[in-house]
């Protein structure tokens, strides 16, 4: 299972940017999968998650209406589209795999996460 992140970066508040999770190793299409992040001197922190199919999607009550997690099952490819970036959002972000199709979509829990990409927003 291979699970690789781009698209971190630094911006300014307000900014965008859009992370992109490119996965191998398993069947994309079996498995809810989700976005966590990671502050500096924090724990991991729940973003998103998207279900299997990519017709539930569940958001972190700090992030609802400025972020967008969405999957391509025929790239094997999930996405975070990140709008009007705030500074307490800069952290390492992950991607993660669930254990199943059926699991929640809110957990920091992970059968497999990525090496992380960073997300800074500062001006």
């Amino acid at each position: 299972v291979q699970l690789v992140e781009s698209g971190g970066g630094v911006v300014q508040p307000g900014g965008s940017l859009r992370l992109s999770c490119a996965t191998s190793g398993f069947t994309f299409t079996h498995f809810v999968m989700r976005w966590v992040r990671q502050a500096p001197g924090k724990g991991l922190e729940w973003v998103a998650g998207i279900s299997h199919a990519g017709d539930r999607t569940e958001y972190v009550d700090s992030v609802k209406g400025r972020f967008t997690i969405s999957r391509d099952n025929d790239k094997n490819t999930v996405h975070l589209q990140m709008n009007s970036l705030k500074s307490e959002d800069s952290a390492v972000y992950y991607c993660t795999k669930a254990a199943t199709r059926w699991a929640p979509l809110q957990s920091t829990g992970f059968d497999s996460r990525g090496q992380g990409t960073q997300v800074t927003v500062f001006s």
